[in-house]
């Protein structure tokens, strides 16, 4: 472990600890959030702990607070995180060896860490990267989430604070890099036109899974054409 914050040098420790910081407040409007919707204490922070995937964890806190299905909570969870599937092929590299260290490092695989790692050329830097920006933002995320959480129980009203803002912010911020590809624009217009048809009609959950039609078709876009002529 000592290799890798050696290997770090001055710009990258400095990068992702600005990155460490924006995470923490993050966390504190999550954990603030969590409790101020009625949920118990320990909530935000058996979440953090065991799935630390704040985009899932806003998807999941938030369909649940509104009333929807946790089932349906899990799987829209899930579903957002399915992008880890390619990220663990594009840093297996810097997971580490053996089982203990390829779990530990896949728990700690989340946008951040898996960027930082991919900007880095050489094999023990990104190794270097990847976890120390995943150790990193274990913490302070972690830390946030706690002082979040009794800060929400402490107050009555989150929304007047307009911490109820850090759940769309976070889901924007996440697709907003997808729209700059022309080819992403067509599923993400299907999926948010979508939601907003279903989200007067069915239950709080639903309509966000109804959106993945919008994958489909952008799916169905992208298929080849066959060539005039062909037999």
């Amino acid at each position: 472990m000592r290799s890798i914050w050696r290997t770090l040098d001055r710009g990258l420790a400095r990068d992702i600890g600005l990155v460490c910081v924006a995470d923490t407040l993050v966390g504190v409007s999550y954990g603030a959030i969590t409790v101020g919707s009625g949920l118990p204490l320990w909530a935000p922070m058996l979440l953090s702990l065991l799935v630390f995937a704040g985009a899932s964890q806003f998807m999941f806190v938030g369909i649940v607070a509104s009333g929807g299905n946790p089932l349906a909570a899990v799987a829209a969870g899930l579903l957002v995180n399915a992008r880890h599937v390619p990220f663990g092929f594009a840093v297996g590299d810097a997971l580490g060896h053996g089982l203990l260290g390829r779990l530990a490092g896949s728990h700690l695989m989340i946008d951040e860490s898996v960027a930082f790692a991919l900007a880095q050329r050489d094999a023990d830097r990104r190794r270097a990267a990847y976890w120390a920006c995943g150790i990193g933002l274990f913490v302070c995320w972690n830390l946030g989430v706690v002082a979040g959480a009794f800060a929400g129980s402490a107050i009555s009203d989150t929304d007047a604070f307009g911490l109820d803002a850090a759940f769309p912010a976070v889901l924007l911020a996440l697709v907003l890099p997808s729209l700059k590809d022309r080819a992403s624009r067509l599923p993400v217009l299907i999926g948010v036109v979508v939601a907003l048809a279903a989200t007067p009609l069915l239950p709080a959950g639903l309509p966000v899974l109804l959106a993945l039609v919008g994958v489909v078709a952008g799916a169905a876009a992208k298929e080849p054409k066959p060539l005039e002529g062909a037999h």
